[in-house]
């Protein structure tokens, strides 16, 4: 509902001498909660006189409020994008002014400006994104959650209860014939089901300290490259409550976002990264009623925007995308059962290749848990991802401590409900009964694959990898070959062709 009449502040902020002149025409970017002016290298943006149920920006107090606000918030994960507050001043003449002597009318976010070409969702668009900057920015999630400030009083179950019963009221305030009720109830019944299955351990991640102050907001169009690095940005500001949730439920409108664009590959390289980087497996069991909420709420927004479309093929495509969203919802309420594969071979093998094009295939979205033996060594060795090792990292012991910890990550994962892929070497006979054990004990299916090709091309492989978590060599290839393997009663897959050939194959050897 819009309070106030801004149009003498929106006309004055339209103009080009408002800024100085020289810069050209002022572009002009409408929300249904801000108004934002483009002028040469700076972004002004101005929240809208509306009160919502969620947010209230009735009056100048409150929107220079929200303003500081999301300055502060936003500068968690973009300070040099976030300038700082400027009022729109009335001068003794009676003229606006930016940043005058005169009294406050207003109140503006003053940012600098970025390529908007760099935002994810074009990027997604173009098929410019890769598993690389999703690494990155699964990274980058994960800093902001881990520095952001917990709260013991807010999330847990009740606080989904609410949103469960938020969305249904949501849906009956929807123009008619957009979703087919019988859908719209079952969604409900089947989310509050969920919820009560998973009531104890949400809970639990409250106690524990996963219900934190997030971004709250975090899709693809809330991403843009700075200097080459993904940047999260525009936060909620308005809500504690909306931004004060678990923290994969935060991640969860992200993965989302990418499994409904159909990048599904990219959902899985994201959410394995920040598993990797947090360790939070025991919170696969409660992803899948995070992602279905995430899509009931992007379903009835989706809806309410059909009332103010001005085009039958606009209001088509709104009602078509509402909809999709809503089968989304349901859909990931019905998880497939989970499993584990494990697939094994020397260095150069392409395991790990393996390994990322089967996940998205394999049970609940956005796909398994891919626990890969190169990451968990470095884990324990606390350092990243791509820092190499030295011998130290490679004595007995430590080999024996990462085999650990792979069964660990694995057995943990399938309790919590989701499938997992295990890549490792599996060299010896009693590591290749160790990950079999884990899915006996979990009382899921098991698969294991040995992979294998020619020495020549494994040893190209391991010289052409880059930004890879890998340390092996050629020379420690060729100490591989002179391993005592055992009895191999896995299946064996040759992967010295094509890669598709070789993903199709192992897709049918593990009905996918």
């Amino acid at each position: 509902m819009i309070v106030e009449d801004q149009g003498e502040t929106i006309a004055f902020l339209s103009r080009p001498e408002t800024y100085g002149g020289g810069n050209g025409a002022v572009g002009r970017v409408e929300t249904h909660v801000s108004e934002i002016f483009l002028a040469g290298k700076r972004a002004y943006k101005l929240k809208r006189a509306v009160k919502f149920p969620y947010l209230d920006f009735s009056t100048p107090g409150k929107r220079r409020a929200a303003c500081e606000a999301e300055v502060s918030i936003n500068r968690r994960t973009a300070p040099g994008i976030y300038r700082g507050v400027i009022p729109v001043t009335r001068g003794a003449d009676g003229a606006l002014r930016l940043n005058g002597a005169g009294a406050p009318v207003d109140w503006l976010v003053e940012m600098t400006r970025f390529d908007e070409d760099t935002l994810f969702d074009r990027l997604a668009r173009q098929g410019a994104l890769d598993r690389h900057v999703m690494e990155e920015l699964a990274e980058a999630v994960a800093r902001l959650h881990e520095e952001a400030e917990r709260s013991a009083g807010d999330g847990g179950a009740d606080d989904i209860v609410a949103l469960i019963e938020s969305n249904a009221r949501s849906f009956t305030e929807c123009p008619p014939g957009v979703f087919d009720g019988a859908k719209v109830e079952r969604l409900e019944g089947e989310a509050r089901r969920a919820l009560e299955s998973r009531r104890p351990l949400l809970q639990a991640r409250r106690a524990e300290g996963r219900v934190r102050r997030c971004h709250g907001d975090l899709h693809l169009r809330n991403i843009f490259l700075l200097e080459g690095r993904p940047t999260l940005f525009d936060a909620i500001e308005f809500s504690e409550a909306l931004a004060t949730i678990d923290v994969l439920y935060d991640l969860s409108f992200l993965l989302m976002d990418l499994d409904h664009r159909d990048l599904r590959q990219l959902a899985n390289v994201t959410l394995n990264r920040y598993l990797d980087i947090t360790g939070d497996v025991d919170g696969l069991a409660a992803l899948p009623l995070f992602l279905s909420l995430r899509a009931a709420i992007r379903a009835h927004v989706e809806a309410a925007a059909v009332g103010g479309a001005w085009r039958d093929e606009e209001t088509a495509g709104r009602v078509a995308g509402a909809r999709a969203y809503l089968d989304r919802a349901l859909v990931y309420l019905s998880p497939p059962p989970p499993r584990l594969i494990a697939i094994a071979g020397l260095s150069g093998s392409g395991k790990s290749r393996l390994a990322r094009e089967l996940a998205p295939f394999v049970g609940p979205a956005p796909g398994a848990r891919v626990v890969r033996s190169d990451i968990a060594r470095k884990r324990l060795a606390g350092v990243s991802a791509l820092t190499r090792l030295g011998p130290e990292g490679y004595t007995p012991a430590m080999t024996r401590r990462t085999y650990e910890a792979v069964y660990r990550q694995a057995q943990r994962g399938l309790e919590a409900g989701h499938a997992v892929i295990a890549d490792a070497v599996f060299a010896r006979p009693a590591q290749r009964q160790a990950i079999a054990a884990a899915a006996a004990r979990a009382g899921v299916p098991f698969d294991g694959v040995w992979l294998e090709a020619p020495a020549p091309v494994m040893e190209c492989r391991i010289g052409g990898r880059r930004r890879d978590a890998s340390d092996a060599t050629p020379e420690v290839l060729r100490r591989q070959l002179g391993y005592g393997v055992g009895k191999l009663t896995w299946a064996r897959l040759d992967t010295s062709g094509e890669r598709e050939d070789t993903v199709d194959r192992a897709k049918a050897l593990f009905g996918l």
